[in-house]
């Protein structure tokens, strides 16, 4: 994916962040993200994008970067709104960034503007299916579902970018192989575990412990660890896994 299409699934996810968080009401509990309510979900993501635009703008001749708010936040009544001006000034701040803007990146991409672009699709994203959750009744998937394109470049992100980091590679004792398989785009990843960590790389694994083979969409909110798998999706070693859930929780 290039940067508009990135942005162009920012400015979408957003707008659906937004109608469930307004559907759900601000006090309702978000089962993917135990402790928090919409509340909480909001705050969050709003003062993400405020981050985001913030080291873009800078880069852009701007005001420095600002740390995200501790605090501040509306009230009730305005939370909602304060959300959807911090996303719109996110899109546009990505939009009308030069190209070659310089500023802050924390994971490797193109050009920072790349990265930003990306990383804020991705954060919004994983963030919008935690807003449908918190539906009464839940979304038994997200609605509408995660385009292939932005689902199999977010499981790119997840295992090549978060996951590549020394502080953040899953690990399992025993060590375990999980190969995962996009079946609709073609992509495959593999995730080889060991009680020190792992190297994800991309590309598919000989003879893999476990194998979750599902259409991108399915795979993106599982391995984001918003959902379990479904059926006939994962092959093997249940324990790879499980191993990846206890320690690859990231966004």
């Amino acid at each position: 994916m290039d940067i508009p299409h990135h942005i162009d699934a920012l400015a979408a996810e957003g707008r659906l962040l937004a109608g469930a968080a307004e559907r759900a009401g601000l006090d309702a509990p978000v089962p993917t993200c135990p402790g928090w309510t919409v509340r909480d979900l909001l705050a969050h993501t709003g003062r993400v994008h405020r981050w985001a635009a913030s080291h873009v703008a800078s880069g852009n001749g701007g005001p420095p970067p600002q740390a995200a708010p501790d605090g501040h936040l509306p009230q009730d009544a305005r939370l909602l709104a304060w959300f959807r001006e911090g996303h719109a000034a996110l899109v546009d701040t990505l939009t009308g960034a030069a190209p070659d803007t310089e500023c802050f990146a924390f994971l490797p991409a193109p050009s920072p503007l790349a990265f930003w672009a990306r990383r804020q699709c991705h954060e919004t994203t994983v963030h919008r299916i935690d807003a449908q959750s918190a539906l009464r009744p839940p979304a038994n998937a997200p609605d509408p579902a995660v385009a292939p394109e932005v689902a199999a470049d977010g499981v790119d992100e997840l295992l090549m970018g978060f996951l590549a980091r020394p502080e953040n590679r899953p690990a399992s004792d025993p060590p375990l192989t999980l190969a995962v398989r996009s079946t609709d785009t073609g992509h495959a990843w593999t995730a080889a575990m060991t009680p020190q960590g792992s190297s994800p790389t991309r590309g598919d694994a000989d003879a893999p412990d476990a194998v979750l083979a599902a259409p991108a969409a399915e795979l993106y909110p599982v391995l984001w660890n918003r959902a379990e798998p479904g059926p006939g999706a994962l092959a093997g070693d249940r324990r790879a896994l499980k191993a990846w859930r206890g320690s690859a929780r990231v966004g």
